[in-house]
């Protein structure tokens, strides 16, 4: 994120795309609906009616997949009426040409054709967001995860420069991430193509700087992203895995590949605080400390870094995670410092990394969480990044074409699913479901039809239905629902039992990899015999449906 999360009740424009915040992100959301009730205005950018669509003054109820059409005929929209910033662009940033002879070929008329979105809101919406000075834009995994995901964010990106609502309060290019610490385990170099603070591996002389200090010689070749080794592992290329608080067959697109890979695999090693499914492939299982039992720091999606402190002992055999990889290393024959604890373990990190160089546990303890960057331990903390200039000079524009998705739906896949997350589940909901309260509220799962295509199937609310695509079949409820298009059904992927990602296309992005979880061609048969079941007991379906518009 570029700006703060408490910024956001002051924002005057919220423009939130590929997000259901108030169920994936609800800390976050209260804050937009601060801003709302203060008076600001809310474009929500989804296929789907969600609950900040009951308070929105726009719905863009776009197709899914259709994000760059609609991005770009915003776009068309300010550079035709001459709204965009062009002072501010000549001062700080670069490449607008080719993005305006780019998105002048997506009026809105034609945005309208493609997306399903009416023109005048394109309209209205771009006009909205161009003349408003604190205008910020929220997106999530409904923006990144497809195969044009990085496009999507170029296309946002646009938006952000041509308009110049960058380097102030309550504005920015905002991306929510998915879970709780996602932003420190990328900021620590959990990815193949970076070190920690985002040090290019690529670069020669970041790889001496690591390599002198780590006292081994670091690889030249960057790794595999996370959709790479599923494949890789498939076909052989990758003969060990180490999982870490992953459970990669309930959370990976196409599982059924990733099954049949990990039935291969030479070697397989999982630390987590709960056996998952993925933990009947391992040859080892090394039990880990959760958050309430280790000392540490999180990282918040807005950059803030926070301490943890252990406040119960780890039952069992569970340790800390630090340990368990400190006794790895020395066991592989590494001779690594002999770190006392935590700290010094941040604090190698942060004598390496320019960007959190000021940042210490003792400094957090004494001041409280800090937003990096952080060079010195005297600077500030970054409430909002690129004030007084764009940090790497001048903004860069990218011209983006629309693509569409990798699978489309067809006479034999007649629907396109979209999967997500709900209020009452995380993740592969390794954790929640261990909750007698959470799973009182959403026993099973279920999938989202649209009313007019439940009755052209003969489909009752409640009743069983099999889900189908290319890649598998998925046995679940239906709930027929008015928070979805005509066309499109969307289900939740926590359910072991009822695998949604045997579904999903493990096409991936040609940046990032990551896998297109939000499109993917599908049809529902329903199960003979079977008898219609509430699908949510008690207060939840009451929620839903005094939070769905007709």
């Amino acid at each position: 994120m570029t700006n703060s999360i408490p910024e956001i009740r002051d924002a005057d424009f919220l423009f939130v795309t590929g997000s259901n915040t108030t169920e994936a992100h609800p800390i976050i959301a209260m804050e937009m609906k601060r801003a709302v009730r203060r008076g600001a205005k809310l474009a929500v950018a989804d296929p789907r009616s969600i609950w900040l669509t009951e308070i929105a003054d726009w719905h863009m109820q776009l197709a899914p997949g259709t994000d760059v059409w609609l991005l770009n005929a915003m776009a068309n929209v300010i550079v035709s009426e001459g709204l965009e910033d062009r002072a501010w662009m000549e001062a700080n940033a670069e490449g607008f040409d080719a993005v305006r002879e780019t998105v002048l070929r997506y009026p809105p008329e034609e945005a309208e054709k493609v997306t399903g979105v009416p023109a005048e809101m394109i309209r209205e919406v771009a006009r909205a967001y161009a003349k408003t000075r604190k205008a910020g834009i929220y997106y999530t995994l409904g923006i990144t995860e497809h195969t044009t995901g990085t496009d999507n964010v170029y296309a946002l990106s646009n938006l952000v420069l041509m308009t110049g609502h960058l380097g102030i309060r309550s504005a920015g290019m905002n991306p929510l991430r998915g879970q709780n610490n996602v932003q420190g385990a990328n900021d620590s170099g959990a990815t193949p193509v970076f070190y920690p603070g985002y040090q290019l591996a690529e670069d020669p002389a970041v790889r001496e700087k690591f390599g002198r200090a780590w006292g081994v010689e670091q690889s030249s070749t960057t790794g595999l992203n996370l959709n790479e080794m599923m494949k890789a592992m498939g076909d052989g290329r990758l003969r060990g895995m180490y999982l870490m608080g992953e459970d990669i067959v309930i959370s990976e697109p196409n599982v059924g590949r990733v099954e049949e890979a990990l039935n291969q695999i030479e070697f397989l090693a999982v630390q987590d605080i709960f056996f998952n499914e993925s933990c009947r492939w391992a040859d080892v299982i090394l039990p880990a400390a959760c958050f309430a039992e280790k000392d540490g720091v999180f990282t918040n999606s807005d950059r803030r870094v926070q301490r943890v402190r252990k406040g119960v002992d780890a039952p069992g055999q569970a340790r800390p995670d630090w340990e368990i990889l400190l006794d790895v290393m020395r066991r592989a024959g590494l001779e690594q410092p002999d770190y006392q604890d935590v700290g010094e373990v941040y604090a190698e990190m942060a004598a390496l990394s320019d960007k959190f160089s000021g940042i210490s546990h003792q400094r957090i303890d004494d001041e409280g969480g800090l937003q990096w960057p952080v060079p010195t331990p005297d600077s500030p903390s970054t409430e909002y990044l690129h004030k007084g200039g764009v940090l790497r000079g001048k903004g860069l524009f990218v011209a983006v074409d629309f693509r569409p998705p990798f699978e489309l739906a067809d006479p034999e896949f007649p629907l396109v699913l979209s999967t997500g997350r709900t209020l009452y589940h995380y993740n592969a909901a390794t954790q929640t479901r261990r909750s007698e309260g959470l799973s009182t509220k959403q026993p099973e799962s279920f999938v989202e039809v649209h009313r007019r295509d439940a009755r052209r199937l003969g489909l009752e609310d409640g009743q069983l239905v099999d889900v189908v695509s290319r890649r598998g079949r998925v046995r679940c409820r239906a709930m027929v629902s008015r928070q979805v298009r005509r066309g499109a059904i969307w289900m939740p992927f926590h359910f072991p039992e009822s695998k949604t990602n045997y579904l999903t296309t493990d096409a991936g992005d040609a940046v990032t990899g990551t896998g297109e979880y939000k499109v993917c061609a599908a049809r529902i048969e329903p199960v003979a015999g079977s008898e219609a079941k509430r699908v949510f007991p008690g207060a939840y379906a009451a929620d839903v449906q005094q939070n769905t518009p007709s």
